[in-house]
């Protein structure tokens, strides 16, 4: 006969001669019971506290899930759609600016000369677009500064030197326009202006700009890195929390299979089944998100950023070919400054720029891979399908700039400025173009793994309060109509 109190008929507690007592009576227990003192006396004691404690368990493994989520959804923001971008834009400033004065450099190389007309009026219309990008590159750099004190005061500065430059610019503009000289260097009045707007730019501006992208990229840096620690963290967290849990859960189920002689319980199955499952997944989808973090940093920003700075360098280069060519006094000067962004764009041997452009030749020929430099980086990193195609056309591209570069520094000034303008400018464009090519596959590839790693979280996220309600619901149904039985 099992009564009201299923457990008691075979419960070694009751034992014992004497009366029985009921359970839930209060009465104490005999002493010398070890370990088990630690635990009530009363059956539904037992059953209270074990439940309480697995309920615990869960709520530990669903905040920590929850905090983790947070952090992969925090580090996804920063990186894909706020300061990653920025940072970017940032990069942006830079080749906006160099471009602005390599335009003017341009239009006064150019001067009066009918037949290179198209010419003019084309480097002009550029000049006023970047005027337009290094505005909007500006007030992206602003946002991205935030309260910083000391990036606000060196975009406050870049902006004022910004005018200064385009006062100088317009200034020598407009006194070449007046002057109407041939192509080649510019009257004495028309280069000095120009000396002293390409010295504001090349000395004061560029260098802002270079150390604003640098300091905003670690924006970028630090939270990968305390985003990636902290999802890291959260994945063994997780998993701690969801063995426990688990434990809980089936020292639960063995207590009650014990006292109420029922094998299973369905509902405390369903239970720890949900637990396990979503702590398993848990686990699971925290990895992947390191792993996109990583990926989206690594494949994605890294070498963005890295050929955004390639492409604002080279037209900084592009630009020392119409200075060289434009102030003969300074040609020594702009041929070195010239050498030093090759060299840093694609480093070879080479202690002066015949030589330089020989020894990229040559690499390029036996197709090395082994570069140093912006774009040498990328040549020696090219993991991503069809990356390797990409770097390949864009090392051809930079051996043909160069190239055309040596062809137009041998030629006399009158053919050298046609050089300059003609197949200098087009081998420029077409390195240019294989350079944003390339980089747009590496975008593509970073806006990829932020919209996977977005997905995945968002579904974590979704189904996180499901799995807390479910859980609390088949617990509560699992262990009260047990705990009735002692009302």
């Amino acid at each position: 006969m099992t009564g009201p109190y299923p457990d008691r008929a075979g419960d070694p507690e009751t034992a014992t001669a004497g009366p029985s007592v009921p359970s839930g009576s209060g009465v104490p227990a005999a002493p010398g019971r070890g370990g088990r003192a630690l635990l009530p006396r009363s059956v539904p004691g037992r059953i209270r506290l074990i439940t309480a404690v697995s309920v615990l368990a869960l709520a530990v493994l669903f905040g920590t899930l929850f905090a983790a989520a947070r952090s992969v959804r925090d580090g996804l923001d920063v990186i894909g759609h706020d300061a990653g971008p920025q940072v970017v834009a940032s990069a942006d400033l830079y080749f906006a600016l160099s471009d602005m004065d390599a335009q003017v450099a341009n239009v006064l190389l150019i001067g009066g000369e009918p037949r290179l007309g198209k010419g003019r009026a084309r480097a002009l219309e550029v000049y006023e677009r970047r005027r337009g990008d290094a505005g909007r590159a500006v007030l992206q750099a602003s946002a991205l500064a935030g309260g910083d004190p000391a990036e606000r005061r060196t975009v406050q500065a870049v902006l004022d030197g910004l005018g200064r430059y385009e006062r100088l610019a317009a200034r020598a503009l407009l006194l070449a326009e007046q002057a109407g000289h041939p192509a080649g260097p510019p009257p004495g009045p028309v280069l000095e202006v120009y000396r002293r707007a390409t010295d504001l730019m090349r000395l004061e501006l560029l260098p802002m700009a270079y150390n604003l992208t640098l300091e905003s990229g670690t924006v970028v840096r630090r939270a990968h890195q305390e985003r990636t620690l902290a999802v890291r963290a959260g994945q063994i967290l997780t998993g701690a929390a969801g063995a426990a849990a688990l434990g809980c859960l089936l020292w639960l189920q063995v207590v009650l299979a014990r006292r109420f002689r029922r094998v299973l319980n369905p509902a405390l199955l369903a239970a720890t089944a949900i637990a396990g499952a979503y702590a398993l997944t848990g686990v699971t989808v925290l990895g992947q998100e390191a792993e996109v973090l990583r990926a989206a940093k690594r494949d994605g920003f890294d070498s963005v950023l890295t050929l955004a700075r390639a492409r604002a360098v080279g037209s900084s280069m592009h630009g020392d070919q119409s200075r060289w060519l434009l102030d003969p006094g300074r040609a020594d000067t702009y041929e070195q400054t010239y050498l030093d962004k090759a060299q840093s764009v694609l480093y070879t041997p080479g202690g002066n720029l015949v030589a330089y452009q020989r020894a990229v030749k040559a690499a390029v020929d036996r197709n090395r891979t082994a570069f140093l430099g912006l774009v040498g980086q990328e040549a020696a990193r090219a993991r991503l399908p069809g990356s390797g195609s990409a770097v390949a056309d864009v090392l051809a591209r930079y051996r043909d700039f160069q190239q055309a570069d040596r062809t137009m520094r041998e030629l006399e000034p009158g053919r050298a400025v046609e050089q300059r303008m003609g197949r200098l400018e087009s081998a420029f464009e077409e390195y240019d173009a294989a350079l944003l090519g390339l980089a747009e596959l590496h975008r593509r590839t970073f806006d990829r793994e932020i919209r996977i790693g977005e997905e995945r979280v968002g579904r974590l996220w979704f189904l996180l309060p499901i799995a807390m309600a479910g859980t609390a619901a088949m617990i509560l149904a699992g262990v009260r109509p047990r705990l009735s039985e002692y009302r």
